[in-house]
């Protein structure tokens, strides 16, 4: 059995390694024919060809993150089929790989494949997208999410909340255009405060805040409240939200950590805030690794069929359009169980499961056929 793994396996890491580097290359062509087309525009800033090279690269370990799968997928389909059409998976299972032994021994590279790509979600990829965001941002500014910024939300243990507005983020950790509303226990308006910067204080406990402008609500007489106004130079402000929380609420979900999306949905479920779209993207982080178990169960049907013609193109292409509905699929569910408040966690391991009870149907009646 280990001349068997060894061929196998030997077989499948060279196909899906091709086919990786093969897609790497593609879109690092298409997202550097992209940043050539900023090139001008950006000249002036310093924005350089080198710069651009960088940015591109610092993208790939993303890519291999998302299309990790899909080439585990077609590789293996490629081998299987190969193997099937050459008779040498029929001399295979005559020397005894049995149906169970042979889908054990896909799932243990599987297995493997799934560690590569819970490595590249949850430790390169979030590091090399920090990276290209504050690259960027060293010649565009600032790190923002559009004109109206992003918002957070703040509950003390005296009872007050504040609502925050962070209109963005320099790769220094300053903010700009940052606004926070403050409301007492029962939820009425106390004041507002507007500053053009903001930055975190070193012992992570304040913001302080410059050139603001405050606007209170003083109720010091019984039955009257008056409109308060100041504008001091400088500002401290005790939070407990830190420059991570902020980042999180700049930066798109799925290029965070699993263990920064679970403390930001507690955050937000301590605020009282909506967790769902967070809750999907970490169940679908925690089972997108998973995925390439299911895509060497998908594949290793294809061992079992019969290439007579000495063309295996067309179920290699049936094989590949299965995967990519696989994906569609999945990113669906995450949108409709956004919008229909589904429980995150079935939202997210649906496709998945879907896919590997009809792969292990699709094997079992080959199997039983054969």
């Amino acid at each position: 059995m280990k001349t068997i793994r060894r061929l196998i396996y030997g077989e499948i890491l060279r196909a899906v390694a091709f086919v990786a580097v093969a897609f790497l290359l593609l879109f690092f062509f298409f997202d550097l024919v992209d940043q050539l087309q900023d090139l001008n525009a950006q000249s002036a800033l310093g924005y350089r060809l080198q710069h651009a090279l960088l940015y591109v690269a610092l993208l790939m370990p993303n890519h291999l993150y998302q299309l990790l799968p899909i080439a585990v997928l077609i590789g293996t389909i490629y081998v299987m089929a190969r193997l099937a059409e050459s008779s040498e998976y029929t001399i295979l299972r005559t020397s005894g790989l049995g149906p169970r032994r042979a889908l054990g021994t896909l799932l243990a590279l599987g297995a493997c494949f799934a560690a590569l790509t819970f490595v590249c979600g949850d430790y390169l990829a979030p590091e090399a997208n920090r990276a290209a965001q504050l690259l960027r941002a060293r010649f565009t500014g600032q790190l923002t999410v559009g004109q109206t910024g992003a918002w957070l939300k703040d509950r003390q243990a005296d009872g007050r909340s504040y609502s925050v507005n962070v209109g963005a983020l320099a790769p220094s950790g300053e903010m700009s255009r940052v606004r926070i509303f403050e409301f007492d226990a029962d939820g009425r308006w106390l004041s507002t405060t507007q500053a053009a910067r903001a930055r975190f204080d070193r012992a992570g406990d304040a913001w302080l805040l410059q050139d603001v402008q405050r606007r209170t609500l003083e109720t010091q007489d019984p039955g009257r409240a008056r409109l308060a106004a100041a504008q001091p130079a400088e500002w401290r402000w005790p939070t407990r939200l830190s420059s991570d929380m902020v980042a999180a609420a700049l930066l798109s979900p799925d290029r965070m950590q699993t263990i920064g999306l679970f403390q930001y949905i507690r955050h937000l479920q301590a605020n009282g805030q909506s967790a769902q779209r967070y809750e999907i993207e970490f169940w679908r982080k925690v089972f997108y690794p998973l995925s390439c178990l299911v895509m060497m169960v998908l594949a290793l049907p294809f061992a079992y069929l019969h290439f007579r013609s000495g063309n295996i193109s067309g179920h290699v292409f049936f094989g590949v359009m299965a995967g990519i509905s696989f994906f569609l699929l999945n990113n669906v569910f995450g949108f409709i169980g956004n919008l229909r408040q589904w429980e995150p966690w079935l939202t997210a391991a649906a496709p998945g499961m879907l896919y590997t009870l009809l792969s292990l149907g699709a094997f079992g009646w080959l199997v039983l056929r054969q």
